[in-house]
């Protein structure tokens, strides 16, 4: 096709704010992995699509296929309670992971977060 113009899942953002390779972007409802470190008005490639391991809230239950919310105050997956803010089915678990744990696998939905409202 004359008009494809990149393959989508990996996506050049300029950073908001500073970040570090393996940690969450989320500006609008473009939520990823930066792919790089990167300082506040750098362009880095991003992941916004796949599946990636996040850091949890370490107390909350989360079942196979549960869709999570990003709590960004505290940069972990959460499941309940979001605050303005929050970005809200961002994406959904790939598999359980229980009370205690501190990560959980995740699989990125392109375009389908939202930041909850006031």
């Amino acid at each position: 096709m004359k008009n494809a113009y990149q393959d989508g899942r990996v996506l050049d953002i300029t950073l908001a704010a500073d970040v570090a390779s393996g940690g969450v972007i989320s500006q609008g409802r473009m939520f990823g992995i930066a792919v790089t470190n990167g300082k506040n008005g750098d362009v880095v490639a991003a992941h916004v699509e796949g599946v990636f391991r996040l850091p949890k809230l370490g107390t909350a239950v989360i079942t196979a296929g549960a869709a999570l919310t990003w709590d960004v105050s505290a940069s972990q997956v959460i499941v309940a309670s979001a605050a303005t803010g929050d970005i809200e089915n961002f994406g959904y678990a790939v598999e359980a992971a229980g009370s205690g744990s501190t990560d959980v696998l995740v699989r990125l939905c392109p375009g389908t977060g939202v930041a909850k409202a006031a």
